[in-house]
């Protein structure tokens, strides 16, 4: 019979040891994850979202303001007003602006987006703006995250059904889950490059629905710019499934300033813009060009004047409204013909009890959503800084305005 092994001087000396290299490691670990670097506040009690406003407010001031320098446009979630500055996501009570919820992280915010009641938060690392969170609007719970190699600089927008990141050189479309269904551009894995149907092409603009994401690029090898029209959820999301794929033919199709308008299942609009005099050829408009499904012209709609680097598009149920600058262009939902236009506009519309609210100089203008027709005016002051676009959203009766870096709440 054996006599049971015991434990020397030297073996409790190396067991300490390894306990102590265990616990270096584990809290180099925590200092340098992405955990330590997080805080994480959620609200006592959901939030419920406030009912519609039956009818339209008579005047409107300032209810409160706060710092929004990283969102795109006005959101809401799930009863939250949402903003975003300076690494922090916050969710606010609509009427008085009070935090209801937090979450904060030591990295800069590329961007914020809000789609079915949650909000999509991405950070930069150095990886590019690769570290994306899902957080709800109620409550500002973490509900997932991912990761993955992403551009600098990044654009988020929403179609109903996917959320889209554009970089310049690389987007990914993500379901509701933060799940990628599609990469497409600069890919970093070296199996995957081939899987890209062209290399080293810069995005310039794109756009998505629940069946079309289409990329407006610009390829070494092309004389102008190149619309390509992808499945937004391929079988596999490395491989690329294209509808078409066609270069722009015409003036302005050679132009950085070209971009995606809208996209339905069935048609997108691309921005063209003029072009210059040429020896035997005449000055170009600029326009607003239909094309089909597949990347194929259909029709082109001449604009009588440019848009500027302010437009932006406003998509309210299945309408598009394109405000250009100055004005704001409705859409038909189905064939994307415009249909009426109204000037003098400060940004794109919200939907409010019915009608549509427009910022205009001192005020908002009620439209009628069928005809465009003004049919009432709400005074707004606000205290000069009314320099456009001004992006709108409601959340009940409280109208917001985003303006420049600033989120403002307006009520009675």
């Amino acid at each position: 019979m054996l006599e049971p092994e015991r434990r020397t001087r030297a073996d409790i000396i190396s067991a300490v040891a390894i306990a102590v290299l265990v616990a270096i490691a584990a809290a180099l670990v925590w200092a340098r994850g992405d955990a330590n670097g997080t805080e994480s506040l959620t609200a006592e009690h959901p939030v419920s979202t406030p009912p519609a406003a039956e009818q339209l407010p008579t005047a409107l001031h300032e209810l409160w303001h706060a710092p929004d320098a990283a969102t795109a446009r006005a959101l809401v979630a799930g009863g939250a007003v949402i903003t975003g500055d300076d690494g922090t996501v916050v969710g606010r009570d609509p009427q008085s602006g009070a935090q209801l919820w937090l979450y904060r992280r030591d990295m800069p915010l590329c961007g914020v987006e809000s789609q079915f009641g949650t909000v999509v938060a991405v950070y930069r690392d150095q990886r590019g703006c690769s570290q994306a969170t899902l957080l709800a609007g109620e409550d500002g719970s973490r509900r997932t995250a991912r990761s993955s190699y992403m551009d600098e600089t990044l654009q988020l927008s929403v179609d109903g059904t996917y959320v889209l990141a554009k970089g310049p050189q690389r987007l990914e479309m993500w379901r509701s889950d933060l799940v990628r269904t599609l990469e497409y551009g600069y890919v970093d894995a070296p199996v995957n490059v081939k899987t890209q149907p062209r290399k080293g092409c810069s995005l310039l603009s794109a756009g998505s629905s629940a069946s079309r994401v289409a990329v407006l690029e610009r390829c070494p090898e092309d004389p102008a710019d190149r619309l390509t029209v992808l499945n937004p959820a391929p079988k596999d999301n490395t491989v690329p499934e294209e509808h078409g794929s066609h270069v722009l033919m015409g003036p302005g199709t050679d132009s950085a300033d070209a971009r995606v308008i809208a996209v339905s299942d069935n048609r997108i609009v691309l921005y063209l813009p003029g072009g210059p005099a040429a020896p035997g050829v005449e000055a170009a408009t600029p326009r607003l060009a239909v094309y089909d499904g597949t990347g194929n012209l259909l029709m082109v709609h001449q604009l009588s004047a440019p848009l500027t680097d302010k437009a932006t598009t406003t998509r309210i149920s299945s309408a598009f409204f394109v405000f250009t600058g100055n004005s704001v262009i409705a859409l038909s939902a189905s064939t994307f013909d415009p249909l009426w236009t109204t000037p003098n506009a400060l940004g794109g519309p919200a939907f409010m009890a019915g009608k549509l609210l427009v910022p205009v100089t001192g005020a908002l203008a009620a439209l009628d959503p069928t005809s465009g027709a003004e049919t009432a005016r709400i005074p707004v002051h606000r205290q000069g800084s009314e320099n456009s676009p001004i992006s709108l959203a409601v959340l009940g009766t409280t109208v917001l305005e985003k303006r420049g870096t600033q989120l403002y709440a307006l009520g009675q």
